[in-house]
């Protein structure tokens, strides 16, 4: 059993008026892509839920990192919005990566399949020469920093003009959720920097992706 202690002055607000424990899953259908404000929950679950309430964006845009320990041993279960420098930092130590299991999978978001639109979608580190598999395809791309030009795109989301990991992260679901639902033949991802959240957010897009 895990207990968590939101940091939302909503989530705080319902807590403190209720006299029981309150349990909930994610609030999307399983496998597909994680919700970060209420318009998202409301679009995958409309009229079947009575009540949304609404605390704005996720400030943070990715799930939560967890760890855990075998024979003494911190693991890294799931990348999340703590990176894993950071914890490796607080520790003093490396910290072992086990965040993929399709079998017996030790905690949320382990499955290689997960957060992953309905749209085909591919993550590559080369975009301008993986295009070339797609033409006459519509495309949608999702990009780190800047954009590119190909006569197959149509649309184009940016993370983060700053070059700002934090705000790729924020913005990297919603951006999912927006080129999911423009009915595009295909959605291609840009790796990140594999360091810190960059590394967090190739983790989500590898498991949303099909792989070639």
């Amino acid at each position: 059993m895990a207990v968590r202690v939101p940091n939302h002055p909503l989530a705080l607000d319902l807590l403190a008026n209720i006299d029981f424990p309150l349990t909930a899953p994610s609030a999307n259908p399983f496998g597909s892509i994680s919700p970060t404000n209420a318009k998202h929950v409301f679009n995958y679950f409309g009229n079947e839920l009575d009540v949304i309430l609404d605390g704005g964006d996720c400030e943070k845009g990715v799930e939560s990192t967890i760890i855990g320990f075998e024979n003494n041993k911190p693991i890294l279960y799931r990348q999340g919005a703590i990176t894993q420098e950071e914890i490796e930092h607080i520790i003093g130590d490396k910290i072992s990566a086990k965040t993929t299991s399709d079998a017996s999978p030790n905690a949320p978001g382990m499955l290689s399949r997960h957060y992953a639109p309905l749209t085909d979608t591919y993550l590559t580190d080369n975009i301008t020469e993986f295009l070339k598999q797609f033409e006459g395809k519509k495309i949608g791309v999702l990009l780190y920093k800047q954009p590119i030009q190909h006569r197959n795109i149509v649309h184009q989301e940016i993370l983060s003009i700053h070059e700002d990991l934090n705000e790729a992260a924020k913005n990297l679901y919603a951006a999912m959720h927006r080129l999911d639902q423009l009915k595009l033949d295909v959605i291609i991802a840009e790796k990140f920097p594999n360091l810190g959240l960059g590394k967090t957010i190739n983790d989500k897009l590898e498991r949303a992706t099909k792989k070639v």
